[in-house]
């Protein structure tokens, strides 16, 4: 089947971009809402911290294993079945969520909706780059981004209203609307421009890479129950790595592996995905700690809570498609800069008040962070790709997508681990705990901001050097 088609923005475009968007959307929304809810959850579900995380975690984990496939997935199947099929099942994982008698089954909910955004996520950028011009691709890059940007602005401030004003329930209701608005853009605009191609899927490849993560994420997780140097937590990282060597051997020598590790070969496309893997773990480690810190610490209720995020979300969502903009036009160096400069400064602050903060420097400091993701992720992914032969560009989303959401895991999984500690050393004074256990939170995002500076650096000077 041969398929011409002619990259133009049209509004055929523009929907499936509003259709796949609306899911991720969903998704990011019912993620940071849902951090708000943790105090709540805790004391209804009885749970510790390091278990409510994966009500975040299990979801993000599903998204890494998830997204590796999605370049199998595009090529194998047509668009549009994929992105009902997702629909679908985020429907289902929605309406399991808002009804859940248990803790777990609210875990099987948030499963089933992290399947639904693991495939809607990357065939949102797929779509950009596919159909897009070229001239115009960090416009649509960064609006596309900027979907997902505001999800983070809304998802707590409506955790924090919900379960202020109703139940946390009403998180799920009130999301199936829009699934719903989704479901009927996209079954009338999502086209196909690519032939499908009767590809091979590596069953072995796959499951080694699935229980790599898995052991990675449930290693850190246990660390904050039973220690770092315990022999469940040792032995679930040896097991980890073990997986992901077997896997890494297997994929270099597949003709067609599920992630092309040969995208890691471009040396500035490869620092690009460890500095997105880093703004994205401080990302979704500052989505946990603040709520969490102002609810315990400063013994403010869900409402307040969920609204400090909002300012810096805002101004972030609307910076986001301009900073694309300055991309097309003059290059990728100044707004990355500006990007990661902001959020290195913003988790200074957090570093050095972390013990006397207050709600007003919660958002002050949250609005530099807006800023500077703002200018830096979807900047970094879309400099990234264009590093990369086109051919290579839905190999290259898909490093770029499951890396974001591994790191989300791990982020959200070391900082409720390091937070979890400090409450087991002080069992008597939980406002206290949390504080000091979010203060080491916040010096390993500063330090891990650094690096990602690091790496930005080297990208950067990289593309200079290639065009002397």
């Amino acid at each position: 089947m041969e398929i011409s088609y002619e990259r133009k923005i049209d509004l055929k475009l523009i929907l499936s971009i509003i259709a796949t968007g609306l899911m991720s959307f969903t998704g990011v929304v019912v993620e940071t809402a849902m951090n708000v809810t943790f105090p709540t959850l805790m004391e209804q579900f009885n749970v510790g911290t390091s278990t409510v995380q994966w009500v975040t975690t299990g979801y993000l984990l599903v998204l890494a294993i998830i997204i590796p496939a999605s370049s199998f997935l595009k090529k194998r199947f047509m668009t549009k079945h994929l992105f009902l099929f997702a629909n679908i099942m985020f429907i289902i994982g929605t309406v399991l969520a808002a009804t859940a008698p248990s803790f777990s089954l609210l875990l099987i909910g948030r499963i089933l909706q992290g399947i639904g955004t693991g495939i809607a996520l990357p065939l949102m950028y797929n779509i950009v780059l596919e159909q897009t011009p070229l001239n115009k691709l960090g416009l649509m890059m960064g609006i596309a981004t900027l979907i997902i940007a505001v999800a983070p602005a809304a998802g707590p401030s409506l955790g924090g209203f919900i379960v202020y004003s109703f139940n946390w329930r009403m998180i799920f209701i009130v999301l199936l609307p829009i699934l719903v608005l989704s479901f009927f853009i996209g079954l009338f605009s999502i086209r196909q421009v690519r032939p499908t191609e009767k590809v091979t899927f590596d069953w072995f490849e796959y499951v080694f890479l699935a229980i790599g993560f898995t052991c990675f994420i449930f290693a850190v997780s246990f660390a904050g129950i039973m220690g770092w140097g315990s022999f469940q937590v040792i032995g679930l990282f040896v097991l980890s790595i073990i997986s992901l060597v077997v896997f890494y051997r297997h994929s270099k020598k597949n003709d067609a592996p599920i992630i092309n590790l040969h995208v890691l070969q471009y040396k500035s496309f490869s620092f690009s995905v460890v500095a997105l893997m880093l703004i994205q773990f401080i990302c979704l480690g500052l989505g946990f700690l603040i709520p969490n810190y102002a609810q315990i610490v400063s013994g403010k209720n869900a409402l307040v809570a969920g609204c400090i995020l909002l300012p810096g979300c805002i101004l972030g969502a609307i910076l986001t498609p301009i900073s694309g903009r300055l991309l097309d036009k003059f290059g990728a160096k100044k707004p990355i800069l500006i990007g990661i400069t902001f959020i290195t400064i913003s988790t200074l602050f957090y570093s050095i008040f972390a013990l006397n903060m207050t709600i007003l420097l919660f958002v002050l400091f949250y609005i530099l962070f807006g800023i500077g993701q703002s200018f830096s992720t979807g900047n970094v992914m879309t400099n990234g790709l264009k590093q990369l032969p086109e051919k290579m560009n839905l190999d290259g989303n898909a490093v770029f997508n499951t890396i974001q959401q591994l790191a989300g895991a791990i982020g959200t999984s070391v900082v409720s681990t390091i937070v979890s500690t400090a409450q087991v050393k002080l069992p008597d004074d939980l406002a206290a705990a949390t504080m000091l256990g979010s203060r080491n939170a916040f010096i390993l995002l500063l330090i891990l901001a650094f690096i990602a500076f690091f790496c930005l650096l080297r990208v950067l000077c990289y593309i200079s050097s290639k065009k002397i």
